[in-house]
């Protein structure tokens, strides 16, 4: 059982977090301030290996860190974390750079040549990113047998041994159809399957949906 890092407050890291601690992980969720009332009622409704603090607080404390702080924030957010307490660890970006500024459907604020995985790649470039999860619904990435077929995830990132610790724990989650696309450079296709999914889920009145790679 390892100690492990959620950055971010919202509901996808809610899911990932509140699974890890019914895995038996101790989960420490991180947000801007120490006081933050979504990470107090989340560790309070977790138990005893759940607990909250500061985005550098939750960086120091894992193992193993998960960002699930929203696209636009998460450098700010790391940053704050602090380069010391993410230096040599494994991060599992979880975060799309979805830009929602003209309404929906929402566009990427990084694409083509690049994607937020790779820019945090650079910006922090001890950390051991793996980019995962980041392609359908937070219920889905941490039961994927609500679904009849659960379909396909994704999981990139230039760290051998990281991504098979991410495998691992992926695993434990439920998943047994994991395709690790490469380096890094792959976020750049797992991203811009984001703009497919929103015109999905409103063709099909659902986020309850993943992809299945058939052959």
């Amino acid at each position: 059982m390892k100690n492990i890092a959620i950055l971010g407050t919202g509901m996808v890291g809610d899911a990932i977090g509140s699974k890890l601690v019914s895995l038996g992980h101790k989960v420490m969720m991180g947000s801007r301030t120490p006081d933050n009332e979504k990470a107090l009622a989340w560790a309070e409704k977790n138990g005893e290996l759940a607990s909250q603090g500061t985005f550098a607080d939750a960086a120091a404390f894992g193992e193993l860190i998960f960002n699930c702080t929203s696209g636009k924030v998460s450098l700010e957010a790391l940053q704050l974390a602090g380069r010391e307490n993410l230096q040599g660890k494994i991060l599992v970006d979880v975060a799309n750079p979805l830009d929602f500024s003209k309404g929906m459907p929402p566009s990427l604020t990084i694409c083509n040549t690049d994607s937020l995985g790779e820019v945090i790649q650079r910006q922090f470039a001890d950390v051991k990113v793996v980019k995962a999860l980041n392609t359908l619904n937070c219920q889905l990435m941490v039961n994927p047998g609500l679904l009849k077929d659960a379909g396909n995830i994704f999981i990139c990132g230039n760290d051998s041994a990281a991504k098979a610790e991410v495998d691992s724990l992926l695993h434990s989650f439920g998943w047994e159809k994991i395709i690790d696309l490469g380096d890094i450079s792959a976020a750049r296709g797992t991203e811009q399957l984001l703009p497919v999914w929103v015109r999905l889920m409103g063709i099909m009145g659902t986020p309850m949906f993943n992809f299945s790679i058939v052959s």
